[in-house]
Order: C-alpha cells, then structure tokens, then sequence
C-alpha cells in the first residue's frame, strides 16, 4: 500500500503532469510543422506520380460532389427562406439576392464545403493511411526502396488542394439556384433579375480572397489528415484515433485560417 501523499506532493505531481502534457504538445506541433514543410521540398521532386494524382483527385472531388451540391443547394435555401420575414420587414426584399451572394461567396459557401471535406476526405485519409502503417505497408514501402511520403502523402495532398476550390466554386453555383426557387415560394422573380442583383453586389474583395483561402483549406485538410494516419501508432484503435483527430485538427484549422482571412480582408 502506497503512503498518502501530503498536498505539496500532490501539487508537484500535477506540475508534473502539466508539463509533460505540454511537452508532448509542442513536439507534436513541431512535426507537424516538419511534416507541412516537408511536403513543398518532396512536391518539386521527380518522379510526379500524375496517375495517382488524379486517381485521387477523382476520389476527392467527383465523388464529393453529390454531397457538396446537396449541402449547398439546402444551405442557399434555407438562408434565403430564414432573411425574408427580417428583410420583408424593412421592405427590403429586393435585396435579399445581394445578402446571400454575398453571404454564399464569403464565408458560407468556402468553409461549409471545407468542413464537409474535412469530415470526409480528411476521416478517410487517415483511417486508409493508419491502417497502413498498422498493416506494415508503409514499411513495405521503404524497404522496397519506394518513397512512401511522396506517393501517399504529396498526391493526397496535392488533390485536396485542387479540388476543394472547385467543389467551393460549384457549392456556390449551386447555393444560388437553391436561393433562387426559395426566393420564388414567396415571390415572382426571374432568373435573369435574381443573378444580376446577386452579381451586382460582388466585388473582387468579396470574390479573390474567397477563392485563395480555400486553396490553403484544402491544404491543411490533406495535410493533416495525411499526417495523423501517418503518425498512427501499433495497434487497430490507433485507425479510429487517427480519423477522428483528423476530423477535429483539419476543421479547427479551416476555423483558423477562415478567422485570419477575415483579419485580412477587412485591411484591404
């Protein structure tokens, strides 16, 4: 039976504790950043592996896009149908096209679909490449003198950063026809007046920054979700824990990076 532990003993227990968990964290924060930078000098190396690249960009953006419309059409919709009776009030319903283009293109539109991708490419990411290091696969890789970094890592990567803007890009299109038929449950309004009211409000700020954040989205869920199945420990729990932190890493770095983008564009 081990002795009581008097409060000093218990409070530098915890001290302890603290700061092993805060070691821990900044180590692993540190290969993260190795593992980021690692990418751009494997990128530029020969061979380019241009079969896997768009195998997965198949993967990544074909295959997402059914859920990527669906998500955006409700989302155009629903934003439409819930700012009516507030701009109806204000008499203001002309404008209403203007807000949710605005709306769509700014924020919604790019971080949505960055959050759908996270949950879906960046899970299976890392459950494909944890359960490849769990299997030994990835060791098989280098012993058969194959880089494994640049052709799991680098081509995943590669294609999330390519094909998130255009699922943004075509959530966007999509957000404004789902808009549009809200808009006309209520109302009488032809396409042609719906999309030059929603035009006539964009301006290259609302556009160009949109489209570059969502370049440095995909980024960071290929990255990350590369980076947690290939850090996966031994062990089939550690495929689970590697989709899921995937998840939770890649969506809080959308957050992030979207909060930073704002800071930005309203200096401009």
């Amino acid at each position: 039976m081990q002795p009581a532990l008097n409060r000093f003993q218990r409070t530098r227990l915890r001290v302890r504790e603290k700061r092993s968990q805060w070691k821990e964290s900044l180590y692993k924060a540190g290969d993260l950043t190795a593992f980021m930078l690692r990418f751009f000098r494997e990128a530029v190396k020969p061979p380019y592996e241009w079969r896997e690249i768009f195998y997965q960009c198949y993967l990544v953006g074909y295959r997402s896009t059914f859920l990527i419309g669906l998500t955006a059409f409700i989302m155009g919709a629903v934003l439409t149908i819930q700012s009516r009776p507030a701009m109806a009030s204000f008499g203001a319903i002309s404008l209403i096209p203007g807000m949710v283009s605005v709306s769509v293109v700014r924020e919604i539109g790019p971080v949505i679909t960055a959050i759908i991708c996270a949950g879906k490419i960046g899970s299976r990411m890392g459950a494909e490449l944890g359960s490849m290091r769990v299997t030994e696969q990835i060791d098989a890789m280098e012993v058969s003198a194959i880089n494994p970094f640049h052709y799991l890592v680098v081509t995943r990567t590669i294609a999330t950063t390519l094909m998130i803007p255009l699922l943004t890009m075509i959530s966007d299109a999509v957000a404004f026809v789902g808009a549009y038929l809200a808009m006309n449950i209520h109302d009488t309004m032809t396409v042609q007046h719906f999309f030059q009211a929603a035009m006539q409000h964009l301006t290259f700020v609302d556009i160009f920054p949109a489209i570059i954040k969502t370049f440095f989205f995909g980024y960071v869920v290929g990255i990350i979700g590369c980076y947690k199945g290939f850090r996966a420990r031994r062990g089939t729990e550690s495929v689970g824990i590697a989709a899921n932190s995937a998840v939770v890493a890649s969506s809080l770095a959308v957050f992030i990076i979207d909060m930073l983008a704002a800071q930005i564009t309203d200096l401009l």
